[in-house]
């Protein structure tokens, strides 16, 4: 997400001013850390979703996605199979697109690989979370740790994770804080990057 300007009436981030969706997203969701494995799970898969799509399309579907994709809990869509595959491809409630799900099913299949080898997808994604610094102006597509988890993604086996991808996952679960500098979630978002910090 592009956040080099701000709406000085509400202090938000720009994009986080266009619509009702943004704006709750953004004021409590994007940018606060996240140590949730399935959260975690979930936001790399509808990532995935998002590639040549805007990210309000699958925000307003996200609800839709959770309820096909059985929350999103990797270990019950690990077990999805062909037939899960023809029945979602049914689904007019979420993106109809069989490489984007079979990439899911795929994915939860070596995210529970990466549990068993991790101990967590937790420990696993913030281990790439880069040195705190000042929100750049322009928000890169990617950074260099984006690169280097999207390239340790792709050894391991998941798919739909390229180095943009991977950013944008990193700014959404908070291993990155790119609010800018005058937005009032800024400060909200970094007071509890640096609370969690203290539980490593």
């Amino acid at each position: 997400m592009s956040t080099d300007a701000i709406d000085d009436s509400e202090r938000r981030c720009r994009w986080g001013t266009s619509n009702v969706d943004y704006i709750a997203y953004h004021d409590h969701e994007w940018g606060m850390p996240v140590d949730d494995d399935d959260r975690l799970f979930e936001k790399l898969c509808l990532e995935g979703f998002q590639s040549g799509l805007s990210w309000l399309t699958i925000l307003r579907k996200r609800e839709n996605f959770r309820r096909a994709f059985a929350s999103f809990d990797f270990e019950k869509v690990a077990r999805f199979n062909t037939r899960s595959v023809d029945r979602l491809l049914k689904d007019a409630s979420i993106v109809r697109h069989r490489g984007k799900i079979e990439s899911t099913i795929n994915n939860a299949r070596r995210a529970c690989e990466l549990r068993d080898a991790r101990g967590s997808l937790t420990r696993y994604f913030w281990s790439f979370e880069p040195k705190r610094r000042p929100a750049p102006v322009p928000i890169p597509g990617y950074t260099e740790e984006s690169k280097a988890m999207s390239k340790d993604l792709k050894r391991l086996g998941f798919t739909f994770v390229g180095p943009t991808t991977a950013y944008a996952f990193m700014q959404a679960m908070g291993l990155v804080n790119d609010h800018a500098p005058k937005c009032r979630a800024r400060a909200r978002c970094e007071k509890a990057r640096k609370a969690r910090g203290k539980l490593d």
